[in-house]
């Protein structure tokens, strides 16, 4: 059974992901419906820097891909870190293709909050 989260704990981002931490490193952001990697980037973009006060140029890391929730129970969710982390692939971390979502991916938080921007406005 997956960890229960306080809504004291959970952060709506600026598209409306929830995202909520998964341990002191990790947290993870749950699209509202589905969600595109854009709404993923956003969402953790946005956590690191509203909630964790993360620098700018500072990097986030996808800890893990796609996958079930651990902290509700949604199917969809990506698990996202601050900190460095080592891929199956190789040691040196790849910037992140949009879209592809896989360990190990970085991002900026700047570029990643700056996706934000970019999401299509809700009727």
């Amino acid at each position: 059974m997956g960890l229960t989260v306080s809504d004291a704990s959970a952060f709506t981002s600026r598209d409306g992901s929830r995202v909520n931490p998964v341990s002191d490193a990790v947290f993870e952001v749950i699209p509202k419906t589905g969600g595109s990697g854009r709404n993923y980037w956003c969402a953790a973009g946005d956590y690191a820097q509203r909630a964790l006060k993360a620098r700018w140029e500072a990097r986030l890391y996808i800890a893990r891909s796609r996958g079930t929730s651990e902290t509700t129970n949604r199917r969809s969710a990506v698990q996202f870190t601050l900190q460095s982390i080592p891929t199956a692939s190789s040691e040196q971390a790849r910037n992140a293709a949009v879209n592809t979502l896989t360990r190990g991916d970085t991002m900026r938080v700047r570029d990643a909050f700056n996706l934000c921007q970019q999401l299509p406005v809700g009727f």
